[in-house]
């Protein structure tokens, strides 16, 4: 999809939440490639945290950065796969917001293309509450990048045409 250049780029404030019970700040890899990737295109590490596998947690964090002016997105990398302990997407829908359910099924159909059918274990998703994006996605860095390179670099480009999820932001809480 074309960006139009003669377009100037507004940065976007992005939090990146990672989604573990076994990772800590020195093997966050998949928060370490989000966090490379949105700064490589301009955008602004707002925040960035670790929380446990847990839907209290998860769902506080999220509280926090949304009621945050200074963030318009949260990327959350873990907990979006089938097992007893995979609660982001749960949690997200704790925060009562707009699903957004054309990002869940493009991933994954990206994702076919590299894993095959493996993707069906995958329940990334995205919502939008309180004026501010967020994305659930899954733990590795294959998956980060693939959503990042797929979907985000260019829904989250004010200059992507013919629409992108900048433009939206003014009227988010309407």
């Amino acid at each position: 999809m074309p960006i139009d250049e003669s377009l100037p780029f507004r940065p976007v404030r992005i939090a990146v939440l990672t989604v573990s019970d076994s990772r800590s700040a020195a093997d966050d890899k998949s928060g370490d490639k989000l966090a490379d990737l949105l700064t490589a295109a301009g955008h602004i590490l707002a925040e960035r945290a670790i929380v446990r596998d847990d839907r209290d947690q998860i769902v506080s964090r999220l509280h926090n950065w949304i009621d945050n002016p200074e963030i318009d997105v949260v990327l959350t990398t873990g907990g979006t796969g089938v097992t007893g302990r995979d609660v982001t997407p749960e949690a997200l829908h704790r925060l009562d917001g707009k699903d957004i359910p054309g990002f869940g099924e493009l991933f994954r159909w990206i994702s076919f293309q590299k894993i095959g059918t493996s993707t069906i274990q995958s329940r990334a998703c995205a919502i939008v509450a309180r004026g501010t994006y967020i994305f659930a996605l899954p733990g590795s860095t294959g998956a980060v990048t693939d959503a990042w390179e797929g979907i985000l670099s260019t829904q989250l480009d004010s200059r992507h045409k013919p629409c992108n999820f900048v433009e939206l932001m003014p009227r988010l809480t309407e």
